[in-house]
């Protein structure tokens, strides 16, 4: 298998020290893979793969992407600015997306798992990358890769990968808020909050809703 031991973050919190962590592996290109919804109740799952090289780590930590760190931590406003940011000083990147018909249809660790092993497969980083993937072993994945623990709050790849995953769900989801109406998708973003689950009960699940799964507000 292409993974290798999992890897525990040291108690990295400052966003510069991101940079340092990835600079640390000494290696010319190093990648992060992260997903985006993989709560939710309705919509995709989303992975992102970015792939940076020592340029970029060297200099963007106190650069344009100074602010990175996990997706979550972060305003929509300053993932917004961050994202075109990751696009510009990554060498490569990925997103790939699992509708939520294939969720229902594969199970959601399956569909997340091969979301992130497609993303780095797309890299085409080679053998001299060092490739992290946020809280995951990928089974089965031919790209060897670390497992890093809260690498969204540890690398400044994953947490590059975290906005970019972060980014395009949330713009899908705002789509969906347009050709859904009454949902509140624009919001929300899909996650099960109490006007979501709400929705639901009035409107009835709608065509990009998980039924596999197991929600009281599917129940009502």
């Amino acid at each position: 298998m292409g993974s290798s031991p999992t890897e525990s973050p040291a108690a990295v919190s400052a966003p510069g020290e991101l940079f340092t962590h990835d600079l640390g592996f000494n290696a010319p290109l190093v990648a992060g893979a992260d997903e985006a919804g993989r709560g939710c109740l309705a919509g995709p799952i989303v992975a992102a793969a970015v792939l940076l090289n020592r340029d970029c780590l060297e200099s963007e930590g106190a650069g344009r992407l100074a602010g990175i760190r996990d997706s979550k931590k972060l305003t929509a406003k300053a993932r917004e600015r961050l994202y075109p940011e990751v696009l510009d000083c990554a060498v490569r990147v990925v997103v790939v997306m699992r509708s939520a018909r294939y969720i229902d249809a594969n199970g959601l660790h399956v569909s997340n798992i091969e979301c992130l092993a497609e993303a780095i497969r797309g890299l085409g980083s080679g053998p001299e990358a060092v490739t992290l993937v946020d809280g995951f072993a990928l089974k089965g994945c031919e790209v060897p890769h670390r497992r890093l623990v809260k690498g969204d709050s540890t690398s400044a790849a994953v947490a590059s990968a975290s906005v970019i995953a972060k980014v395009t769900r949330d713009r899908c989801m705002a789509r969906a808020g347009e050709s859904y109406e009454g949902y509140g998708f624009e919001g929300h973003k899909g996650y099960a909050s109490v006007a979501h689950r709400d929705a639901i009960r009035l409107l009835g699940p709608s065509p990009i809703h998980r039924m596999s799964f197991d929600s009281d507000a599917y129940r009502a």
